[in-house]
């Protein structure tokens, strides 16, 4: 049956994109796309939490030592589990398509080809139909990107960032293939044998290079410096589905290739492991703090995100490493809980977002007053997903990263020191990065959807509504309903780890610490309860009502306008800006901004007389400068040494070609 749900869905995939080729049919395509993904969801509830049942596809990749290797496709539950929920928000950004109508059929292709990439990451099961799947989903991105013309800067932006996942390409394909030769095959069955006769300092550079190869996608450094320049040329329709089912995929593959292809990893994987996601999530988050733009905003707290799964996923390896199961499972749960409702949250904001632009045509943080303008399913889901991105109770953000710092806070039993100080340091990065996320939504919520404008702002479109009210939905009854969505892993953490963590990690509507200690509430370390929460805030909330209600009855309320120099009112400009919201902490933090700032004026010739005073800011990248460009120089300089090869010279070229057949010749005599 699952099977079946999955074909339907990649065939249907399949016919929008052809529709899409042909130019016609735009409404068509999107229907195809939509109920594709709907039926992916169905398959995903359909399975879970068992997995689904293996299938040859009917074609090969070519002969192996055992003649014809046929290409295999299975999703176990942690793919079910991370494709259902972000399949979620890619519906409706389909649904609703790019608000640039001159691209829509080249974006609508490149939706198609995003989603079935990602459909092959989950499901393939061998290391080249891995590698096709993960261009075609990075291919699809890229189109996406390019066919909507938001940006006169797109080209720049999305050859960026292919260069970028062509890196992570590389990286794969040599930890892939340093794989293949112990193992004398290209199926991911025969990784794990083939690991385990191998020295511990392979298995480190094997761990690095899946690192960096899922990593270039996922965002952790040096490779979150793509995200904001790519997402900002594109709409929020493409970076639901990029930060959704497209990340969530490249984390499967992260989380696969350390937990299962390298089952004896050994702690120092770990440690660099939660080291460099500690790093980037702290990064990320201050980078973020600083945007104006909604989408550029967003990727990076998507990175941020990613990162803390990142960082949980290495304290995972060095748990078990270790020989503590529970708390592995335990840490590689919390993981996917977290992009769970992540995919949730992000796909409400980036297609909030949307609502933005086709309101007010810019994707800038600036007052709206869009709130009070639009319906109230609109703001509410928006409110819902950006508490939960800045962890406050009872979103599912605060659930999963509640769960984060228990996780990590359980280094005290690791046995090394290092290990030990490891995870401590990371706490200490994690909670920065917490408080800096805080304030960030509160910024993209408090400007950007609920400041004054007198300008004429068109409400938000019915279609926004119903998406972000939808999304905004999901993200508090997945909170809610946690102790049930946990059993959906149990089988998973039991096959990895030997014990379904997950039935651990609540009792009845409590949840706990997975930790193998008793698990009562009132001798846990810690517990919550996100669905008592959900009823007894409001019920809380009555309070303050009534108090409120009672002094207007007995104090007369007197409005007054405020001084204002003299002059008019203007809300607008009275008001905090995003650039001033976060001037205090870029001020703090120069030494990792190194801010900068311009001032331009314009004059008629008289210096006294200025026309018009332009002011710019940013903010530095940092491996911009000394990495990537370094590495450019380097390419263009190769380049204009090597065109000389390019002498036009018959004879010169006819004397390559033959050299290069002697050494052809010379290689397989050797």
């Amino acid at each position: 049956m699952a099977n079946e749900l999955l074909g339907a869905a990649a065939l249907l995939w399949a016919a929008a994109a052809i529709i899409a080729l042909l130019g016609v049919g735009g409404i068509v395509a999107r229907v195809l796309l939509a109920v594709g993904g709907l039926v992916g969801i169905a398959a995903a509830l359909v399975s879970l939490p068992d997995g689904t049942a293996t299938v040859v596809l009917p074609t090969t990749l070519g002969p192996t030592t055992s003649g014809e290797g046929p290409v295999l496709f299975r999703l176990s539950a942690d793919a079910l589990w991370l494709m259902g929920f972000g399949l979620t928000p890619a519906v409706l950004a389909c649904a609703l398509s790019t608000p640039s109508r001159q691209g829509e059929y080249g974006w609508l292709f490149g939706a198609a080809m995003s989603l079935l990439g990602a459909l092959g990451v989950f499901g393939l099961q061998d290391g080249a139909a891995l590698l096709i799947a993960w261009e075609v989903m990075s291919f699809g991105g890229a189109l996406m990107i390019l066919s909507e013309r938001l940006s006169d800067n797109s080209g720049r932006s999305v050859l960026f960032m292919l260069g970028l996942l062509e890196v992570g390409a590389v990286a794969l394909i040599l930890a892939i293939v340093l794989l293949a030769m112990p193992a004398g095959t290209l199926s991911f069955d025969a990784f794990a044998n083939a690991a385990m006769t191998r020295s511990t300092g392979w298995e480190i550079g094997i761990g690095i290079l899946f690192l960096v190869g899922f990593g270039a996608k996922l965002g952790v450094l040096p490779f979150y410096e793509w995200f904001p320049a790519a997402y900002g040329s594109g709409s929020g329709a493409s970076g639901a589905i990029m930060s959704g089912v497209v990340l969530n995929a490249a984390f499967f593959g992260l989380s696969r290739a350390l937990v299962d292809w390298l089952p004896v990893a050994t702690p120092g994987i770990g440690i660099v492991v939660v080291a460099v996601g500690t790093i980037s999530a702290v990064l990320t988050i201050l980078y973020a703090f600083q945007q104006d733009d909604w989408r550029s905003l967003l990727s990076f707290s998507s990175a941020e995100n990613a990162s803390i799964a990142v960082a949980t996923l290495g304290a995972c390896i060095m748990f078990r490493a270790d020989g503590l199961t529970q708390l592995a499972g335990l840490a590689w749960t919390v993981a996917l809980l977290h992009l769970a409702g992540h995919a949730l949250a992000k796909g409400a904001l980036f297609l909030a977002a949307d609502g933005v632009y086709r309101s007010g045509g810019s994707y800038a943080i600036a007052h709206t007053h869009l709130l009070s303008r639009s319906a109230w399913p609109f703001g509410l889901g928006a409110l819902f997903a950006a508490m939960s991105l800045a962890a406050m109770p009872p979103q599912a953000g605060f659930v999963s990263e509640w769960y984060v710092f228990q996780t990590i806070f359980q280094g005290f039993h690791l046995s090394t020191l290092g290990g030990r100080l490891t995870l401590s340091i990371a706490g200490a990065g994690l909670a920065l990065t917490a408080a800096v996320a805080f304030a960030t939504f509160v910024k993209v919520f408090g400007i950007g959807l609920l400041g004054r404008t007198s300008r004429f702002i068109t409400a938000a479109s019915g279609g926004s509504v119903v998406a972000v009210g939808l999304l905004g939905l999901g993200v508090i009854a997945f909170a809610a309903g946690m102790p049930a969505w946990l059993s959906a892993l149990g089988p998973a953490t039991d096959g990895l780890f030997g014990h379904p963590v997950p039935l651990d990690m609540h009792v009845g509507w409590v949840l706990v610490p997975g930790t193998g200690a008793p698990i009562a509430p009132d001798r846990s370390f810690a517990f919550i309860s996100p669905s008592l929460l959900v009823i007894a805030m409001p019920l809380l909330s009555l309070l303050p009502i009534l108090l409120l209600i009672l002094s207007r009855r007995r104090f007369a309320v007197r409005s007054a306008p405020v001084w204002y120099g003299g002059l008019q009112q203007d809300p607008e400009r009275a008001s905090t800006t995003a650039l001033t919201f976060s001037n205090a902490l870029r001020t703090i933090y120069a030494f990792i901004y190194r801010p900068r700032e311009e001032t331009t004026r314009e004059t008629n010739g008289q210096p006294y007389f200025i026309r018009k005073l332009v002011f710019s800011h940013d903010v530095a990248p940092i491996f911009g400068p000394y990495l990537f460009s370094p590495l450019v120089g380097c390419v263009r300089l190769s380049a204009e040494k090597f065109s000389r090869l390019q002498s036009g010279h018959l004879n010169f070229y006819l004397a390559l070609i033959g050299a290069l057949l002697v050494l052809i010749l010379a290689l397989t005599l050797i």
